[in-house]
């Protein structure tokens, strides 16, 4: 096991200025660390510590242009922040299914991808001011859902309450609720916050009976500690737990 150097006192009282002082908007992230893009790919690889991520990969999860992406790796890697390695992927990470030789095994594949350095000197700091306080605004999460549809109920969990034992992250409730758009809304947060989501979306007929039929899955996602951020009336007394 390596040794991880402690952060300063001062490193921590810097770190949680900025944690105490400031929402961790994308604007203000990236006014501080140099660019947006730079904050996304950061997150990305501290909330997805021991994975290896291929550049392509990095593209398509943090949203960000090919050219882009490939100077601020380049960048990140010079500053030891993150490491190029060879490893072996199951090829059904990119490929759903995943691609089966004759004998009916999945195919692995040897790549190059990027690890994050875990004895980088600052990484407790940076966990801390990318990941340990708030990933996004509960104001901001319900803007972002506003043309998805009438929800009635929006609920996060997991990863934005750091429960790891959650089922899912979102849960969205409503009427005439448009999937394309909840599909690349939940994109859009993933690329932000550098981890993706687990979620559900029903409509608000599918949601009741499931309910009134005492539907696991609808009683596990909701026994677990979770912040609702828009809740009709009609779900208000439901007797489940709350974060």
């Amino acid at each position: 096991m390596g040794y991880f150097p402690p952060p300063s006192v001062d490193g921590w009282r810097i770190a949680g200025l900025f944690v105490l002082s400031y929402t961790n908007s994308m604007e203000i992230l990236g006014k501080l660390f140099g660019s947006p893009a730079r904050v996304k790919i950061m997150r990305l690889f501290l909330m997805n510590a021991s994975e290896g991520i291929e550049t392509a990969l990095v593209v398509k999860r943090a949203k960000v242009n090919k050219g882009l992406a490939r100077k601020e790796l380049s960048l990140l890697s010079s500053a030891d922040f993150i490491k190029q390695k060879n490893f072996v992927k199951d090829t059904s990470t990119t490929l759903g299914a995943g691609i089966k030789d004759k004998k009916g095994k999945t195919k692995k594949k040897k790549v190059k991808g990027w690890f994050l350095n875990p004895a980088f000197p600052q990484l407790e700091i940076f966990k801390v001011l990318l990941v340990g306080s708030e990933l996004m605004a509960t104001e901001e999460i319900s803007n972002r859902f506003k043309r998805a549809g009438r929800i009635k109920l929006l609920a996060i969990a997991g990863v934005f309450l750091q429960d790891k034992d959650s089922r899912l992250d979102i849960l969205i409730v409503g009427d005439g609720l448009k999937k394309g758009t909840i599909d690349n809304t939940i994109k859009d947060i993933e690329a932000e916050i550098g981890k993706e989501l687990v979620y559900a979306a029903f409509e608000t007929k599918e949601f009741t009976y499931r309910l009134n039929m005492y539907d696991k899955l609808i009683y596990d996602i909701l026994s677990y500690p979770h912040e609702r951020i828009i809740e009709a009336r009609e779900f208000s007394t439901l007797p489940l737990s709350k974060s």
